[in-house]
């Protein structure tokens, strides 16, 4: 066997989840336990594609992942301070109503309860907060993550794992299918 064959080989062989393979997976994700409200859930036809070791996801997520291999299933909790962390109530704030103005004219379309901003603060970083709500002066808005607070529980299976190509390990993302397009 040449080594183009033993590369290719090594390269499509199954292997077990770990740092720079490729993990395709489905889940359910319920609040708090198996018999929890769904929260969110992919498919095998639209499943969840990504670069294991890249931070893409919950780190207590791919510690209970590492390990399996295509086929497996699997279920487990995270606890909220190991998810998106316990709600902090100092992140709902009362933001003057005159930053939502454009050209003149309040964004109505934006302070809509339930609508997800980006807002900017005067070092320039960008942080997600949900509108809770509109007065007279303010909107309040909230700059917890929609999930703080709330215990996960995943079930799902591992639907392949393979090699990341050296473009994926460099881009820190996956290419293709599930992934970037670039």
């Amino acid at each position: 066997m040449n080594r183009f064959c033993l590369a290719l080989t090594k390269f499509l062989t199954v292997q077990t989840i770990q740092k720079g393979v490729v993990v395709t997976l489905s889940y359910t994700l319920r609040e708090n336990d198996a018999q929890g409200v769904i929260i969110q859930e992919t498919t095998q036809e639209n499943p969840l594609v990504f670069l294991f070791g890249a931070g893409q996801l919950l780190p207590e997520f791919e510690h209970n992942i590492a390990g399996k291999s295509q086929g497996d299933e699997y279920a487990f909790g995270i606890l909220a301070e190991n998810a998106y962390g316990l709600y902090d109530p100092e992140g709902l704030v009362d933001l003057p109503i005159e930053i939502f103005m454009e050209d003149g004219r309040l964004a109505e379309d934006l302070l809509v309860p339930g609508r997800t901003l980006r807002l900017q603060d005067d070092a320039g970083h960008v942080h997600s907060a949900i509108v809770k709500g509109r007065g007279l002066d303010t909107v309040q808005v909230d700059f917890n993550h929609p999930l703080a607070g709330k215990n996960l529980y995943f079930t799902g299976q591992i639907l392949s794992v393979r090699q990341a190509t050296p473009d994926e390990l460099a881009h820190g993302h996956v290419h293709g299918p599930g992934g970037v397009h670039h």
